[in-house]
């Protein structure tokens, strides 16, 4: 279709033909057919400059409430011409610009606000051109077929994390003795590994060394949805979205009780999105 530019010199080359008309003026036809011949071939390069691109989007991660989903669209030239001014954008959003080379690829990080948690759904994405000379404009709508996960909005003034006296309930216990952590040296004892015998240490003849290691800290707290000040479910999401993080940066162990849900105290980047998860995709009682 043609663009402002596009009808403003659509209505320049009408007066230009009604005076040429007029004024019986051959220098004036030439003139007008010359520039519409120009403009139609620009017609045709605009098409061209977007057809048989290749598009691939990218799920995007998961995001908290109020971030913008990141949507990654790749897109690939093999046809052997530059693709140059390739706008895309979701939505009504301004749109973002690539120049993809002749055989090659163009990436481009599109962002879709996020208003709630739960699933967001990305929605339409809109490729569309202008080049060369911005007479018109060629465009595609495809459906992505793309939702983002979006986490609840951790609080902005969150509580500190829940303690108790009684492991399993909020509590902790010291280190045990294992084979995760190295926590020292001490005297040989009879029926010490030979394999934790430090024989550096040990050559100093100032006697023999074992070393010792602790297994990993025991230490975990329960999170509890019905235990969670909030005026309403989504001001107790929030809190147990930034005792989640909180628990999750001291590398402590933790477990959530929700309606329905039981996770058991752990402690790793894959317990941490589970139980963001489960709070974003809890239903509203």
């Amino acid at each position: 279709m043609p663009s402002r530019a596009g009808w403003g010199l659509a209505i320049v080359l009408f007066a230009m033909l009604t005076g040429a008309i007029n004024y019986t003026l051959s220098l004036g036809f030439i003139l007008t057919f010359l520039l519409a011949g120009m403009a139609l071939v620009s017609l045709l390069h605009t098409w061209r400059n977007l057809a048989w691109l290749q598009v691939e989007a990218a799920p995007p991660p998961a995001v908290f409430a109020g971030q913008d989903a990141i949507l990654q669209i790749t897109l690939t030239e093999d046809r052997g011409r530059d693709r140059l001014a390739i706008a895309a954008g979701i939505g009504g959003q301004e749109p973002l610009f690539v120049d993809v080379p002749a055989n090659g690829t163009g990436t481009l990080a599109i962002g879709s606000p996020t208003l709630k948690r739960g699933w967001h759904d990305i929605g339409t994405l809109t490729l569309s051109t202008g080049f060369p000379g911005g007479l018109f404009r060629a465009w595609s709508k495809l459906e992505t077929g793309t939702r983002c996960l979006v986490y609840p909005r951790p609080a902005s003034h969150s509580l500190p994390l829940p303690q108790g006296n009684t492991p399993g309930r909020g509590g902790s216990l010291s280190p045990q003795v294992g084979d995760e952590d190295f926590a020292g040296l001490r005297l040989y004892q009879r029926g010490d590994s030979p394999r934790r015998i430090d024989w550096k240490a040990s050559s100093r003849e100032q006697g023999m060394y074992s070393r010792e290691f602790h297994a990993e800290s025991q230490q975990q707290v329960w999170l509890d949805l019905a235990q969670t000040p909030g005026s309403d479910l989504e001001q107790r999401l929030s809190q147990l979205t930034s005792w989640i993080m909180q628990a999750h940066d001291a590398d402590q162990r933790y477990g959530l009780r929700l309606p329905g849900t039981h996770i058991a105290p752990a402690h790793s980047q894959a317990h941490y999105e589970a139980c963001l998860r489960a709070l974003a995709l809890l239903e509203a009682e």
